[in-house]
């Protein structure tokens, strides 16, 4: 966590918090780890989602920049990274990302209104799980990269035009080599992830993060994932996305925010390249997310109602 907050503009270093509290909670055979900033007081609740190149405590730094009286702050760090102890790697699909961060939310229900904010491809987990389940006041998101767009497979995978050709691909993949597991760096441009290479280097060399060994069929879940359409969207997004991201071009996802069916905002990070540490860019991000939460005090309707059958007691324990 210190080496990534190290790398943050200076004028920002005292108000990092680099002490937040670690907890673990179950899930159906795996102990996955949390990092907290709670605030019993603040008036929402905002839960951190990463991406496939990083993990809490890397982007921790960043989001415990907003204000500690406004938020009670969760980072979580989904199966394969982090500090996440999964009962077996090779068999995490990606659509246990979607059930997981789904239950969570469930069993941190306290009727304050929560904001998700998705960094990379964790855009559009905080989304689809929004989508699923109503349990989200509002999602903030770096990038809104749909997987089954080839334009978005192109430019995601270090393969470039041929990333196109990943989805099909992926569908033919042998059951038997399913939980095969490979270097994220092989798939992803993760050379792409800063303007500072200090900070790609970290992320492509991090264990926990950029350089895990991820299973080919969490791969092949994760391109052929058909997330909940944007025209069926209820709740408000706000895509918040670098301007100068040599990765994943805004333009791809616009392509999504513009079909949604619930309010959408765009917010360009001046300076910012895919991992948002860039001044003045990290200042509108941050000021981003505060607007955020104090627009959900207004339009917030209450408990939220979800459409998906609540978690099972055993699957959950306190943190």
């Amino acid at each position: 966590m210190a080496d990534y907050a190290a790398l943050l503009p200076k004028s920002w270093h005292e108000r990092v918090d680099q002490e937040p509290l670690s907890a673990w909670w179950a899930w159906r055979g795996h102990e996955v780890h949390v990092l907290r900033r709670p605030n019993a007081a603040a008036p929402a609740r905002m839960v951190l989602v990463h991406g496939a190149g990083g993990h809490s405590a890397a982007l921790w730094p960043i989001a415990s920049l907003t204000r500690t009286e406004q938020v009670d702050l969760t980072a979580i760090d989904m199966p394969l990274y982090g500090n996440t102890v999964s009962p077996d790697h090779g068999a995490v699909r990606y659509h246990h990302w979607v059930e997981l961060l789904g239950d969570f939310l469930a069993s941190e229900e306290d009727g304050r209104p929560l904001v998700l904010l998705g960094a990379s491809i964790g855009g559009l987990l905080a989304y689809e799980v929004a989508a699923r389940t109503g349990r989200a006041a509002a999602v903030v998101a770096t990038c809104l990269l749909d997987p089954r767009d080839w334009r978005a497979r192109a430019v995601m995978t270090r393969f470039g035009p041929l990333g196109v050709l990943a989805g099909p691909l992926s569908r033919l993949l042998p059951n038997r080599l399913s939980g095969k597991r490979i270097p994220m760096s092989w798939v992803a441009a993760l050379p792409k992830m800063s303007r500072d290479p200090r900070l790609s280097r970290m992320c492509t060399s991090d264990r926990r993060g950029g350089g895990v060994r991820v299973p080919l069929g969490f791969l092949a879940s994760y391109l052929s994932y058909r997330h909940t359409p944007p025209e069926l969207m209820r709740t408000p997004v706000t895509l918040a996305h670098p301007a100068k991201d040599a990765w994943t071009p805004v333009e791809i996802s616009i392509r999504w925010l513009s079909r949604l069916g619930a309010p959408g905002d765009l917010i360009m990070l001046r300076e910012c390249g895919h991992f948002p540490i860039e001044e003045p860019g990290l200042t509108d991000l941050i000021h981003t997310i505060d607007r955020t939460v104090a627009r959900t005090q207004s339009f917030y309707p209450g408990p939220p109602v979800t459409s998906q059958p609540e978690r099972e007691p055993d699957r959950t324990c306190d943190t």
